[in-house]
Parts: structure tokens; C-alpha cells; sequence
């Protein structure tokens, strides 16, 4: 994995968090009355909350960056009690993640990651990105998206694939 998958990522990570923002902008219009339920709602029973799932999304960019650093991973406060909050969390991991500056040295270190229960997974750096950030990542996206499509918040495909916008040309002339 060289500099040029970094930058990808970087990019692939900031730019879906610019998705979350956004979602959280039709959340403040649509929930107005009602964002701390919002917060609290889950898919199923056991699931984690929205708020949580908002938490959960900025993890991953998070520790990637802190792993970059050569620093200890840490998760975030998953309970969020705003939007402000999270709009708030969201930016720091957007800024977090801008600051990245490594080598490729480090990308091929191992990774070692703790389950819990004594359970624990030594990863490389490319396995660790791959088959455990980039999932998670978008498992928990998906999972706020779906949230506020079962809360009944007016989006779509369009809301949560923003990031190709820009790309979007018309053949109609």
C-alpha cells in the first residue's frame, strides 16, 4: 500500500463524512420536534442507537489516523446527545484525518487489535484498511442512513451517494 491508497482513503473518508453531515442537515429539517429520539432510534432491539452509529462512522477515520501517528487507537465517546455534537465529531475527525503525513514504512506494519474477552487480531497494515476499516465504516454509515429512512426522513440513493455529484454529466442536450 503505497501514498496513493492514503490519499485515497483520506478522501473516500472525508468525503462519505461530508455524506453524514449532510444527513444530519435533513435530520435537523425533518426531526426538528423530535432529534433526541432520533438519536436514541435503532434498527433492532440489538442494535446500537443512531447517535451511536454516528460514533461508530467517525471510529474509523479516527483510528486510522491515530494508527498513521504511530499513537493508541481509541474509540470515541459513542453517546452523542446533539446534532451539534455530532456535526462537532465529524468535523474533528474530518480535520484529524487531513492531517495525515506517512510513510509507506508504516503501512506495512502490523496491527493488533483487541476484541475483547481476550480476543484480539493481528492484522497488516493493508488487511487492517481493507478488511476491518473500510467495512466497519461503511456497516455503520449504512446503518444511520437506514435509521432515518425507518424514521421516515426524505432520502435516497442520491443523499447517500453524494461523493459522484460532481461526476454526474447529462447526455441530454
Amino acid at each position: 500500500m503505497d501514498k496513493q491508497k492514503i490519499t485515497a482513503l483520506q478522501n473516500i473518508f472525508s468525503s462519505r463524512l461530508d455524506t453524514l453531515s449532510h444527513l444530519l442537515e435533513v435530520a435537523e429539517t425533518h426531526f426538528a420536534n423530535d432529534v433526541e429520539s432520533l438519536l436514541q432510534r435503532r434498527i433492532a432491539p440489538d442494535m446500537l442507537p443512531f447517535g451511536t452509529q454516528i460514533a461508530f462512522t467517525c471510529d474509523q477515520p479516527h483510528n486510522f489516523t491515530l494508527w498513521c501517528r504511530g499513537q493508541s487507537t481509541k474509540n470515541l465517546n459513542p453517546n452523542i446527545a446533539s446534532l451539534t455534537e455530532a456535526r462537532n465529531l465529524i468535523s474533528a475527525t474530518q480535520d484529524l484525518l487531513a492531517s495525515i503525513n506517512i510513510t509507506d514504512a508504516k503501512l506495512s506494519e502490523t496491527k493488533r487489535l483487541e476484541l475483547g474477552q481476550g480476543l484480539y487480531l493481528e492484522l497488516s497494515g493493508l488487511s487492517y484498511v481493507d478488511d476491518f476499516l473500510i467495512p466497519n465504516f461503511y456497516f455503520h454509515l449504512t446503518t444511520a442512513y437506514d435509521i432515518m429512512r425507518m424514521a421516515g426522513a426524505p432520502i435516497g440513493k442520491r443523499d447517500f451517494m453524494r461523493h459522484l455529484a460532481p461526476l454526474a454529466e447529462s447526455s441530454i442536450r
